[in-house]
């Protein structure tokens, strides 16, 4: 009988700062502030007043070498990082577009945390690609969208993390769509003549897509639009003409529902049918504004949308869902999964060779995804879709509102057409009037607004979206912006004399 070979000493067991009991204990008041929080948020400065580098300093300049309790760490998520957080949750918050949070989209988080899974594959997980599959098909139905669009035909849709990432995915599929998938098998030379098509009043993130698809930024043709920013489809069709006959492949559009800077729609049926005359991919995004074809009233927006071949729209902004949660959907599966997918042997499974089910990995850029359909399941359950339209009227409502006033006061005058929640506006006295508001307006921390430029004219931009703003909030605000703007008047006049 042989000796057994000795086995190395094995060390103790990690010991983890928080067992079952004491987790419990803690999530108990994690949730407790949170609450406290949402209570609390409108006493807050909305923008945060801290200098650059001022958390940094208050923060050791090493990491701990023994785990501290969790008190402490509690009381500076109070003490130091509460100072430096802008606040997105806050009633008063008007700037950039709605990031909305909620209870329901929080717990659905926290137990999408707890369960900890990857579904990157159906067999990973089967209850999140299902899930997200049925959850995906809700909203085509509830929103009016394209039949093409369900997963029990030729499209489906996904969830991304952001709608950055959609625009991504959207490019990639029409390059490869474009060159015969060329490109994925040799490389960059087929896409060399690719010529892109979006307005100038698109996202920055489309030309950041065409950077990492390996077009360049001179194959990204910036269009003209009209006098309410939305795109010409006059000069989108000499541009292609152009390109056409200077050797290039025109291959993909993206119009805007709802453009960042004035919430512009772009006309949907005369570019489809641009797209489909010069063979153009068809991509759609309506970021925030989507949200509001919950409502019947304003499902014509999408009105040209059944000829589109993907689109997207984010539930993170104005659906109550907290970030980060993109729907996209495709008209054509195949030609996004046959761009995306590679499958090594360690992925392999019998029911993804079986071709019977959806691995979403194929449909987006990571392989690793979370279990992000949680927290808009629990969204749509709490709420209700009738509990959804009503936020959405009611955002709508208090826009049009601020609107008249602006409309009414001899100072002031709006700047865009207003089709849903977002008024472009300024003061009559200029430039200058205009920057020193906003930045008088955001250093009281009583709202936030941010700013963009339209027509070469600086621009105020009053978003209405946040979960928790109500008319009196919205009023509040107009009076503030009404009595600074006229202090800021009166000292100008006062320094001319």
């Amino acid at each position: 009988m042989t000796d057994r070979p000795k086995l190395p000493l094995v060390p103790e067991p990690p010991q983890h700062p928080m067992d079952a009991e004491s987790f419990r204990r803690h999530g108990h008041r994690v949730i407790d502030w949170i609450a406290d929080y949402w209570q609390r948020v409108d006493s807050y400065p909305v923008l945060s007043q801290v200098e650059p580098g001022a958390i940094r300093q208050r923060l050791p300049q090493r990491a701990p070498e023994q785990g501290e309790s969790f008190e402490a760490i509690l009381a500076d998520v109070e003490e130091i990082l509460m100072p430096g957080i802008t606040h997105w949750q806050s009633p008063n918050f008007f700037a950039f577009f709605p990031s909305n949070s909620s209870p329901p989209s929080v717990l659905g988080d926290l137990l999408s945390s707890g369960l900890g899974i990857q579904g990157m594959l159906w067999a990973t997980s089967p209850a999140a690609t299902e899930l997200e599959t049925h959850i995906m098909d809700w909203l085509v139905e509830a929103m009016g969208l394209p039949s093409s669009f369900l997963s029990t035909e030729s499209g489906g849709g996904v969830i991304q993390d952001t709608a950055s990432s959609a625009t991504l995915c959207s490019l990639l599929a029409a390059r490869e769509q474009a060159t015969d998938f060329e490109v994925n098998r040799r490389g960059g030379e087929a896409a060399a003549k690719l010529v892109a098509y979006t307005s100038t009043q698109a996202h920055s993130s489309i030309e950041k897509a065409v950077k990492i698809a390996g077009l360049g930024s001179e194959n990204l043709r910036a269009v003209a639009v009209d006098q309410d920013f939305a795109i010409d489809p006059e000069d989108l069709e000499r541009q292609i003409v152009a390109d056409r006959e200077a050797g290039l492949q025109p291959f993909w559009l993206c119009a805007t529902l709802g453009t960042t800077s004035s919430s512009a729609m772009d006309p949907l049926p005369p570019l489809a049918e641009i797209c489909q005359r010069h063979g153009l991919w068809f991509h759609v995004d309506a970021a925030m504004a989507g949200t509001a074809a919950l409502c019947p009233e304003f499902q014509p927006l999408h009105q040209g949308l059944e000829e589109a071949d993907s689109y997207c729209f984010n539930p993170h902004k104005w659906m109550l869902t907290n970030f980060d949660c993109t729907a996209f959907w495709v008209r054509d599966r195949g030609a996004l999964i046959r761009t995306l997918t590679i499958l090594p042997e360690y992925l392999k499974n019998e029911a993804s060779e079986a071709g019977t089910v959806f691995d979403y990995r194929d449909w987006h850029i990571p392989l690793g995804r979370r279990f992000r359909s949680l927290k808009l399941w629990f969204v749509i359950r709490s709420y209700g879709l009738e509990g959804l339209r009503r936020m959405i009227r009611y955002h709508v409502a208090l826009s049009q509102q601020f609107r008249a006033w602006v409309l009414d006061h001899p100072d002031f005058e709006i700047s865009a057409p207003t089709p849903l929640n977002l008024v472009c506006f300024r003061h009559r006295g200029g430039d200058d009037i205009n920057r020193a508001l906003v930045e008088r307006l955001n250093a009281s921390g009583s709202l936030y607004l941010s700013h963009t430029v339209l027509g070469g004219d600086y621009v105020l931009r009053m978003s209405i979206g946040q979960a928790r703003t109500e008319a009196s909030h919205v009023e509040a605000a107009w009076q503030q912006i009404v009595e600074t703007a006229a202090a800021l008047a009166s000292r100008n006049e006062s320094s001319n004399r």
